[in-house]
């Protein structure tokens, strides 16, 4: 059986969907941090079959949670201090996302200049929709 220890204090990402946590990884900027990352991949889950987790020594300040729902609103981050769970907190989808996706359409300003942020917009809930801020394009969420 694996054992990966206890982190004091820092966070933990659950029921993360298998294999995208390297994925996660990079979008949350872990390998500029300067802390302990764990990745655990493929880990057995009642709830899902199979899950991802991952454990960081981090101050939770450092977790960009609008990414983070934008990936995937359905991980529970876990908030550790002194080694035990002290808060779980819930993802919501942002209602704007910055510079975490590109527009995929040639015609848009974000293509022509290339220092303008690119922003999307939730404009369907339910749907989970993304527009471009500047020319509707839809985008997909899976990433």
């Amino acid at each position: 059986m694996l054992n990966v220890g206890k982190i004091e204090e820092g966070f933990v990402l659950d029921h993360i969907k298998a294999g995208s946590s390297l994925s996660l990884y990079h979008h949350l900027q872990l390998d500029k941090l300067d802390c302990t990352v764990a990745i655990i991949k493929n880990a057995k889950s009642s709830k899902m079959g199979k899950k991802d987790i991952l454990k960081v020594e981090c101050d939770i300040d450092k977790l960009d949670l609008d990414v983070l729902a934008f990936i995937d609103h359905n991980i529970t981050v876990n908030v550790i201090k002194d080694g035990e769970i002290v808060e779980k907190q819930e993802l919501v989808l942002p209602k704007e996302i910055k510079n975490v996706i590109k527009c995929k359409n040639p015609r848009c300003i974000t293509s022509i200049e290339q220092e303008l942020p690119h922003i999307f917009v939730l404009t369907d809930e339910e749907k989970e929709v993304y527009r471009c801020k500047y020319c509707e394009e839809k985008v997909e969420r899976n990433i």
